[in-house]
């Protein structure tokens, strides 16, 4: 069976970066690094790792073009502490949030970090329900889903 392995290409952090995130994300670790000497503390060429089972490669090379929100990877959260985790860690250390559950991490990576009842209160079957959880949504950053569920209520 053929696997996708997203590649990430970073200028010279790609060994920091797959750390971050193996760090961050359960079920993760890193596999193998490829280094540009046989010393144990030459620079990364690239890292092999996984985020809960999902392989990813990590390339070191001069970066001609930023990461833009064109690709960002979503992480679905089941409850307000994964959301807070997960906001928390990624937007440390220079990353910057964004709206509607958007954020960068240091590297300039996007990511959206969604509750896994977002799409049950923005487009469920009380419309009136619906347009109300989309309309506080937009005016968050990180994603609270109290405030999405007592929109959604009508409280």
């Amino acid at each position: 069976m053929s696997v996708i392995t997203p590649c990430l290409w970073f200028e010279s952090e790609a060994e920091d970066a797959a750390a971050l995130y193996t760090g961050v994300v359960r079920n993760s670790r890193i596999l193998a690094v490829a280094r540009s000497g046989a010393e144990e503390d030459a620079p990364a060429v690239s890292v092999s790792f996984e985020l809960d089972g999902q392989p990813f490669l990590a390339l070191n090379g001069a970066r001609a073009v930023p990461f833009t929100d064109a690709v960002s990877f979503q992480v679905g959260c089941t409850g307000q502490d994964e959301v807070d985790h997960y906001w928390d860690s990624l937007t440390a250390g220079g990353g910057q949030s964004g709206r509607c559950g958007w954020l960068k991490d240091r590297y300039g990576v996007s990511w959206q970090v969604v509750p896994t009842a977002l799409p049950s209160l923005i487009g469920g079957e009380d419309t009136a329900g619906a347009q109300r959880a989309l309309s506080a949504m937009l005016t968050m950053g990180k994603l609270d889903i109290g405030v999405l569920e007592r929109a959604y209520s009508g409280e």
